[in-house]
């Protein structure tokens, strides 16, 4: 694994980790998108790496799944954790600093965004 490779991971980790802690979102909606977008990941590789960062006691049965057929890395989702424990406590901070209107907004736009995009701007 190169450094650039471990540098992305942690950064998606963060990132979710970040709108996890702000707006209560993270594996599904930025982890899964951005491993598919930023590092070419499948969509079974990216959603077995993000239940594996989720694993105990979440996602375990799902883990065991995706690990049987190949699909999940725990270096990659290992990182991706590290990023995202930073995340969290830094989006939730940033998150209860702001009044709740605003961040049920920043929320809204956040998954009109994603839906646009995978709808409308997926590569086929």
């Amino acid at each position: 694994m190169d450094m650039q490779l471990l540098i992305v991971l942690i950064i998606i980790g963060f990132a979710a980790g970040f709108t996890s802690g702000m707006v209560g979102i993270g594996g599904g909606l930025v982890i899964v998108p951005a491993l598919v977008y930023f590092l070419a990941f499948s969509q079974h590789q990216a959603q077995g790496n993000s239940l594996a960062l989720l694993l105990f006691p979440v996602g375990i049965l799902g883990v065991i799944n995706y690990y049987k057929k190949g699909y999940v890395d725990f270096r990659f989702a290992a990182l991706l954790a590290i990023g995202f424990v930073a995340g969290s406590y830094l989006g939730s901070r940033f998150a209860l600093s702001l009044p709740q209107d605003t961040v049920k907004k920043i929320f809204a736009v956040l998954m009109i965004v994603l839906a646009v995009k995978m709808l409308f701007f997926d590569k086929k």
